[in-house]
């Protein structure tokens, strides 16, 4: 006696566009690391580019840039607006980056991820390409533990007191910049540690959903709009908290952003609001860093790569190893 497993189509698409977003940033990631260590952040960048477009313009949807390398069509980059996709299937919104830690690949330094997120039609926030503001802590503390206006040091005392420890008992995680000067002293006034890192806040966030594996209870500082979106998407995925604002300190940066519909220049945008409906992540190591392996090519000519993705609506992270053997996929000519 046989038995049939029905799949409503829909839940059919979302399950095979799980698995091909995966494959979108696995060929950005061997495009890159072919170039990792040769000093040239734009080759690898464009590298990344190149391999993402040229997957997504083969997945069945009708895809937006929601979120990408600027605004207008900056040729090379994947940019704010633009299509992507079949022209078929669902509408979806897509937020890229395409190689987050251009430096890091460049460097040969740990944590260059390539990274996209894709969520139902009209659901990520339209953000300009500008900084952002943000905070973030992981899953299990009740809303508004921590607030983006509050002192630096006062939610560290916040969620110190919610996880029932001393400051010194807290971990955050820092982009180290001069600008975040002013946090950095302020965190380490109560007695909690601060973590630096040179590049990559996409990573840094998600370090946060994991506190007993990474040792990181808290991101703090500005950084590019883009990457807030998508955290958001994975934090949307494996739980936690986030704030942002956008930092629209000129005229021109308001009007861009009045242009996609920000109303409100001052507004701080939880997860909910940057990230709506049923969203998938994917990253894929470029460098072997704390969060995934970097891109392995072996000597029989086999190529290994790591990733992880995640699906809001069933919470569900896969960490997928996979071994390619038919190369000519990679268009590595």
């Amino acid at each position: 006696m046989s038995t049939h497993i029905s799949v409503p189509p829909q839940a059919l698409l979302e399950r095979i566009l799980t698995l091909e977003i995966v494959r979108v940033t696995e060929r950005a990631a061997v495009s890159s690391a072919r170039l990792r260590g040769h000093g040239n952040e734009k080759q690898a960048d464009q590298a990344a580019v190149d391999a993402m477009r040229r997957e997504l313009n083969k997945l069945p949807i009708e895809g937006t840039i929601v979120i990408g390398e600027g605004e207008r069509d900056e040729a090379p980059m994947l940019f704010i607006g633009e299509k992507v996709g079949m022209n078929a299937g669902p509408q979806v919104d897509i937020a890229v980056d395409p190689l987050e830690g251009t430096t890091l690949c460049a460097k040969n330094m740990p944590g260059a991820i390539a990274t996209m997120a894709m969520a139902d039609g009209g659901t990520l926030l339209h953000a300009p390409d500008v900084y952002m503001q943000k905070l973030a802590i992981g899953p299990g503390y009740d809303k508004g533990v921590v607030d983006l206006d509050a002192s630096p040091a006062d939610n560290v005392r916040r969620l110190a007191k919610a996880k029932g420890v001393k400051p010194e008992g807290i971990t955050v995680l820092v982009l180290d910049r001069p600008r975040h000067a002013d946090i950095i002293a302020s965190v380490r006034s109560t007695g909690a540690a601060v973590r630096l890192i040179t590049d990559g806040d996409v990573a840094g966030v998600i370090h946060c959903a994991d506190p007993d594996n990474t040792g990181v209870d808290m991101y703090l500082g500005t950084g590019g709009a883009p990457e807030g979106v998508l955290a958001a998407v994975a934090l949307r995925c494996i739980g936690g908290q986030m704030q942002c604002r956008l930092i629209l300190d000129s005229e021109e940066k308001r009007e861009r952003a009045a242009k996609m519909g920000v109303n409100d220049p001052k507004m701080i945008y939880g997860i909910e609001d940057m990230a709506r409906g049923d969203c998938l992540f994917a990253a894929t190591g470029v460098t072997t860093g704390s969060l995934l392996s970097g891109v392995k090519f072996r000597k029989d000519g086999v190529i290994e790569t790591e990733t992880v993705v995640m699906r809001s609506v069933t919470g569900t992270v896969r960490y997928i190893k996979a071994e390619h053997r038919e190369l000519a996929k990679f268009h590595l000519d």
